[in-house]
């Protein structure tokens, strides 16, 4: 079992930036891929980006290369997400997600999620 939880949420203009954290339990977490999706009102869960266990691969959305960046530190059981030259359309709750095995774009394939982090980007 992992338990997942997001922070670092909050309302920032646009062209700035946040860091979002995601804090796991369990001692394991060095085990798993980890992503973050994103859901706006009125839109399916889309993936963001995702790092499998290792931390040596990631992979990223389209709409968010060169802007974003994941990372994680398995020694304190936390995936970051660090969004630069934020957009409108960057508004989202933000949910990071944990699974064994899969490292995909495929949020259905997840296991494990947290609560989600609300971002607000100001035009």
């Amino acid at each position: 079992q992992v338990q997942l939880v997001e922070s670092g949420g909050g309302l920032v203009q646009a062209g700035g930036s946040l860091r979002l954290s995601c804090a796991a339990s369990g001692r394991t977490f060095s085990s798993y891929n980890m992503g973050w999706f994103r859901q706006a009102p009125g839109k399916e869960r889309e993936f963001v980006a995702v790092i499998r266990w290792s931390g040596g691969s990631t992979y990223y959305a389209d709409s968010v290369k060169g802007r974003f960046t994941i990372s994680r530190d398995n020694a304190k059981n936390t995936v970051y997400l660090q969004m630069n030259s934020l957009k409108s359309e960057d508004t989202a709750v933000y949910y990071c997600a944990a699974d064994r095995y899969y490292s995909g774009r495929n949020a259905r394939e997840y296991d494990y999620w947290g609560q989600g982090t609300q971002v607000t980007v100001s035009s």
